[in-house]
């Protein structure tokens, strides 16, 4: 069983230099290949100077999805594996790809961070929607058999977000399992500083409406979803704001963000899917021009 490791990276030298060395002694005959955006930090010249990595894709695209469907483009192996540059597996992942996989067309498992209080991890997270058991997955921490993610025509390119959430309901929907197994563990180190990270309200709505309708049409339960998430946000949101921490004015721009791209995502997932249903319009195939450069060194 032949193993392809992809690595999307963008700006993270430093990181993606530990989890190449992570790799290197856990799964040191995998095929690695490292799909490197518009990055400003030299992290060209430390691909190219390692003798570990077997590909460097280099795209001008800052969408980690295009970086996905990129690294799958130039693998081989008939495993597929989405490891983050910012995580480092651990021993044991290997056998765990290659164990879950022999069952499950895709697995995924934990990530340990170390945090000043100690270690935290995760869990499975499963959901029924529309009578479908959709299991998702860490996307960066992630196993598929090949032949999955060709009958799937890997990620859809539309969304900036949420591409491995629209990946895990279409496994659903062709009646592929997604397996877990706690022993395919990565792990991340760092110093949390405190600081809030702005979210983009606009498309967080745009992806959830458009993979939702995409997928499962216009119906009762995709309207309830997103007014149950648009409602729980709204009213975290009025915290903040009674808090002192949100302005009123930046409560009500949210507002329209969100209205904004549950629209927009709704209308662009009904054009995905009639009239001639495509559960993947957006995909691996669509297009053919993601690499600017590529250093082949098999």
């Amino acid at each position: 069983m032949e193993l392809s490791v992809v690595v999307p990276t963008l700006n993270g030298r430093e990181e993606l230099a530990g989890c190449l060395d992570a790799l290197a002694e856990q799964v040191p005959d995998a095929e690695v290949i490292v799909v490197n955006g518009p990055s400003a930090d030299g992290t060209t010249g430390m691909v190219r100077d390692r003798s570990d990595v077997d590909v460097l894709v280099e795209i001008a695209d800052r969408s980690v999805t295009v970086a996905r469907n990129a690294g799958l483009d130039r693998s081989t192996g008939d495993i597929v594996a989405l490891v983050s540059h910012t995580l480092s597996v651990e021993a044991g992942w290997a056998e765990a790809v290659r164990s879950g996989t022999e069952s499950h067309a895709a697995v995924t498992g934990p990530t340990h961070e170390q945090l000043t209080a100690g270690m935290t991890t995760e869990s499975k997270e499963s959901r029924t929607i529309a009578g479908r058991e959709v299991t998702y997955f860490n996307a960066g921490n992630v196993a598929f058999q090949r032949s999955a993610l060709e009958a799937l025509d890997g990620f859809d390119e539309y969304l900036e977000i949420g591409s491995s959430r629209d990946v895990a309901h279409r496994l659903a929907d062709c009646g592929y399992t997604v397996g877990w197994d706690s022993g395919m563990c990565v792990s991340r180190e760092f110093e949390a500083d405190g600081g809030i990270r702005e979210r983009d309200w606009h498309w967080k709505y745009r992806s959830l409406a458009y993979r939702l309708v995409k997928n499962y049409g216009v119906r009762p339960t995709v309207a309830r979803r997103l007014v149950s998430h648009a409602g729980s946000d709204a009213v975290e949101a009025l915290k903040g704001v009674a808090r002192g921490e949100t302005a009123p004015s930046q409560w009500l721009s949210t507002g329209r963000d969100v209205i904004g791209g549950t629209g927009l995502g709704s209308k662009d997932g009904l054009a995905a899917r009639y009239p001639r249903r495509d559960p993947n319009p957006n995909g691996r195939s669509v297009r053919a021009d993601r690499a600017v450069a590529v250093y082949d060194w098999r």
